[in-house]
């Protein structure tokens, strides 16, 4: 079934379409596929600026909050491809904030900031929330009889305190969570994905584990080494991926996405 074929047939009821039938492992995309980290951050930012008495206005503060996430996108892709900088997302977030924040446009930010509070900032990742969908869907999953005994596993570039933090915040169920940091990169890199399946008992069935994300290319990493690729629409979250050196391909036309869904409710109807 093409992409085009799936996407009409998301549209539809979608129900029972046995694509994911033999999948033993649901691999999760988290920061954009998982919780909404524009919401969340610019939200902080608001409360931040009303503290400080500061007079940007909302559309500045999620300005604020693209320019921060398109430096972890440069970053974390730059790293990715063989270029220098470090494995933790906290230090490329903190990195990034202070790097902004002695800009022109953010400077009246940083003079209000101290240390601490820059710290806290930065933490903010750390403490996003889920999209509505996403805890009661994944709970509702893992409850579902006819799901197990599927594993969910966490796949981000994340640290692994952020991505423990996050998942406490949140309420998330994972039964494993991977970080990039652990295989000495981060996505779209190949070896992501092979120590993933690695470490899940996969490598010769990559089949058995499935990505799912909100971002192309990520689903493209993933089925190049085998695995089986879920697409779920979120709001503006592939903005970047012409960061990755992704064509600005339409979904329609994609030869790596084996399905597609509007949110995690309708995952177990791929089974």
């Amino acid at each position: 079934m093409s992409a085009s074929e799936l996407l009409q047939a998301s549209e539809g009821n979608n129900s029972g379409t046995g694509i994911l039938n033999g999948v033993e492992v649901l691999v999760f995309d988290v920061f954009g596929t998982v919780v909404d980290w524009r919401t969340s951050v610019t939200k902080e930012l608001e409360r931040l600026g009303k503290r400080y008495g500061l007079s940007d206005s909302p559309q500045d503060w999620l300005e604020f909050t693209n320019e921060w996430r398109k430096a972890y996108m440069e970053n974390t892709f730059r790293i990715s491809q063989g270029g220098e900088g470090s494995l933790s997302v906290d230090i490329i977030h903190r990195e990034s904030l202070d790097k902004m924040l002695s800009s022109s446009r953010w400077s009246h930010v940083g003079e209000v900031l101290d240390e601490p509070a820059r710290a806290d900032l930065n933490y903010i990742w750390h403490r996003l929330d889920g999209w509505p969908d996403t805890v009661p869907a994944l709970h509702a999953f893992k409850a579902n009889p006819e799901a197990k005994p599927i594993i969910l596993a966490a796949l981000s570039n994340g640290n692994l305190r952020l991505l423990v933090d996050m998942a406490k915040h949140v309420g998330l169920p994972w039964d494993v969570v991977l970080s990039t940091a652990l295989f000495g990169t981060y996505k779209p890199n190949p070896n992501v994905y092979l120590s993933a399946l690695s470490h899940l008992s996969l490598s010769s069935t990559p089949h058995k584990a499935v990505m799912v994300a909100a971002h192309l290319f990520d689903l493209r990493g993933a089925k190049g080494v085998g695995m089986k690729t879920v697409y779920v629409r979120r709001p503006g979250e592939d903005v970047f991926r012409s960061t990755h050196g992704i064509e600005a391909k339409e979904l329609e036309q994609t030869d790596y996405v084996d399905a597609v869904i509007d949110d995690f409710t309708e995952l177990v109807k791929l089974f």
